[in-house]
């Protein structure tokens, strides 16, 4: 038998699975609805995010929601976004960023999650790791992966990670805001179109969130 949405979302909340691999222990943060009907789907928490429980709250947020062409309401009511990370919680720092998103948060949790959302009609894989679970396929590397978006169908588009890490990717790759850009924010305008939005219920707080 399922778990409701709810139950899965408190049990994700008081998770200890990778406690001992956190360098500041557990404190997962996402957002996620059963009527959610975009999905965005991550890496993991930075610092900041860690910090403050609310997702996407740096500059890689700021970005994102550039990319997307939503405000922050928008991007922070969970009836209309779902964002949910590789992982629910900060993995800590290495050498060149942060670390990667432990496998076994994704193992233990995501498929039950995406189960109980059921009208997500665009996920957007933000980063390898994310592409590595949501695409049936990639193409050589990142760069490859997202130049061929429009061989995922309309259901699915691959990103680069929005952070300020990849100022230089972004400046290599011009086509990415000339061309998957625009793309992209229609495919959003139509997913969230005013007939959505209208039966959608708005949230007061931005913080980790489930409907």
């Amino acid at each position: 038998m399922k778990q409701r949405l709810s139950d899965l979302y408190r049990d994700i909340l008081a998770c200890q699975l990778c406690r001992a691999e956190l360098p500041l222990g557990p404190r997962p943060v996402l957002q996620v609805s059963s009527r959610a009907r975009l999905l965005i789907a991550g890496q993991a928490p930075g610092i900041r995010v860690h910090q403050s429980g609310i997702p996407f709250d740096d500059p890689s947020g700021d970005r994102l929601r550039e990319w997307l062409g939503v405000d922050r309401a928008t991007f922070y009511n969970p009836e209309l976004i779902a964002l949910l990370p590789m992982a629910f919680c900060y993995p800590g720092r290495g050498k060149s960023g942060d670390l990667p998103p432990p496998p076994r948060c994704a193992i233990h949790w995501r498929q039950a999650l995406l189960e109980q959302m059921p009208n997500i009609g665009l996920t957007l894989c933000l980063g390898q790791y994310a592409q590595g679970w949501h695409l049936d396929r990639r193409e050589k590397n990142l760069t490859e992966t997202v130049r061929q978006w429009r061989n995922y169908g309309e259901h699915l588009m691959p990103l680069p990670h929005p952070s300020p890490r990849n100022n230089g990717w972004l400046k290599n790759n011009p086509w990415f805001a000339e061309e998957l850009v625009p793309a992209l924010q229609q495919r959003v305008a139509r997913l969230l179109s005013a007939d959505v939005l209208k039966d959608a219920t708005p949230k007061s707080s931005a913080q980790n969130q489930c409907s």
